[in-house]
């Protein structure tokens, strides 16, 4: 079935997704913690909404959800990576796709943005924010693409 045809309520996500790795020039590294898994902390993740949303949108989007950061109000860089992760999805998230779908692609992002940064989670989804020089961000990280990203961060900047 289309994904226009799917209802509201029976949408599954579609498997591709962005993660973006927020940091201050300084590489401190914001990380939130899932309302749905206390202890499991990440950067920014979503999925697209629509198989024509373009990745940075998307990454906008999912920043300013998850954190209440506007990547242009608080002049904010987004870089895409041009890197893209394809990993199985945790079974415990899997009822979320389609029948039959155990893998996602992730394009990953970096958002460099000024320190002192407001942060505004959404409690729906997060329990707590920290940010941590980028090496104990890594370590903290539950996914290993997540924490990989992380540690490429000092690699990644222009």
């Amino acid at each position: 079935m289309p994904w226009s045809a799917v209802s509201e309520s029976t949408r599954f996500k579609i498997p591709r997704s962005v993660l973006v790795v927020i940091h201050t020039p300084a590489l401190d590294v914001l990380l939130i913690e899932r309302a749905d898994k206390p202890g499991y902390w990440q950067s920014v993740t979503g999925s697209l909404d629509a198989e024509d949303e373009a990745l940075d949108g998307t990454a906008r989007r999912e920043v300013l959800e998850e954190t209440g950061i506007d990547v242009d109000r608080v002049g904010g860089v987004l870089r895409d990576w041009q890197q893209q992760n394809v990993y199985t999805i945790y079974a415990t998230w899997r009822h979320r796709y389609a029948p039959g779908v155990t893998h996602n692609t992730e394009h990953v992002f970096g958002l460099t943005v000024p320190v002192g940064t407001p942060v505004v989670l959404s409690p729906r989804e997060h329990l707590a924010f920290a940010w941590l020089p980028w090496q104990e961000a890594a370590a903290r990280c539950f996914s290993p693409s997540n924490a990989e990203a992380i540690r490429r961060l000092p690699t990644m900047l222009p």
